[in-house]
């Protein structure tokens, strides 16, 4: 579990620009899991719940995810959670963002969350936001794609990128929200669904039951299967080079699955 800042440990600074912005607080709440920032807290405020996420400005990394988040999040409020204020006081950088009442996708096989989860990514598939500063895909892999294998992963389209179940909520209607906007990039606009249909394979699913999953976009069925095929060659490239053969194997192989029939 990632250690959290407090909310009474934040700067006084800090905790005075969130109340000028959303009022009073009234009780915080902090967040163990996911987001890889050093404070994620739920606070009870006179605007309502909201949702913090702050780092220092000496987190260059940190600063660098807050501002991609701020960067795309009018483009995907049809799936993510508003920001409300952007924050910069005492050394600090925060988004408060409108709070979802609801819990982590459980993508175990037999669980309704999978239908919800395919609800939110049909909504963004295919999402485009000209203009935005966002890298292409195939920087995500520095050196890995071989020539000409960048050219394969390029594509228009608005891509989260981390799709685990940290990072879908389900509320109390059944709607998911993809959340944690923090490593987007530009890419074909299949690729967040074969990520999740990997997560379902890590959740139990057999790759059949995840593949048959995946059928129903009509961006899959559309994937040209040479990008696919340039997709799972670099990510395992990827993961090989991050935690070596061995352990990777597990990981890879879920991958290679995404092959089978195209």
């Amino acid at each position: 579990m990632i250690e959290r800042t407090e909310w009474q440990e934040l700067p006084a600074p800090l905790r005075t620009a969130v109340e000028r912005r959303a009022g009073g607080v009234v009780a915080a709440e902090s967040v163990g899991e996911g987001l890889n920032c050093a404070a994620a807290l739920v606070l009870a405020t006179a605007e309502g719940r909201l949702f913090l996420k702050g780092v220092p400005e000496t987190d260059r990394p940190g600063v660098a995810a807050l501002e991609y988040e701020e960067r795309v999040n009018g483009a995907v409020t049809a799936v993510a959670p508003r920001i409300r204020h952007v924050l910069r006081a005492g050394g600090w950088r925060g988004l408060l963002f409108d709070h979802v009442d609801g819990g982590h996708a459980d993508l175990s096989p037999g669980s309704r969350d999978t239908e919800a989860v395919a609800g939110a990514l049909a909504r963004i598939s295919g999402l485009r936001a000209p203009g935005l500063r966002v890298p292409p895909l195939a920087e995500r892999f520095g050196a890995l794609p071989a020539a000409g294998e960048a050219e394969a992963l390029a594509g228009p389209y608005l891509l989260h990128t981390d799709t685990n179940p940290a990072n879908l909520l389900v509320d109390g209607d059944g709607r998911a929200h993809v959340v944690d906007w923090a490593m987007p990039v530009l890419g074909p606009a299949w690729v967040d669904l074969a990520y999740t249909a990997v997560r379902l394979m890590e959740c139990g699913h057999p790759p059949e039951a995840a593949l048959g999953w995946l059928e129903r976009f009509p961006a899959w069925r559309a994937a040209e299967p040479k990008a696919v095929e340039v997709f799972v060659a670099v990510t395992c490239r990827h993961w090989t080079a991050a935690i070596g053969t061995r352990e990777a194997e597990p990981s890879n192989a879920r991958f290679r699955r995404l092959l089978d029939g195209r």
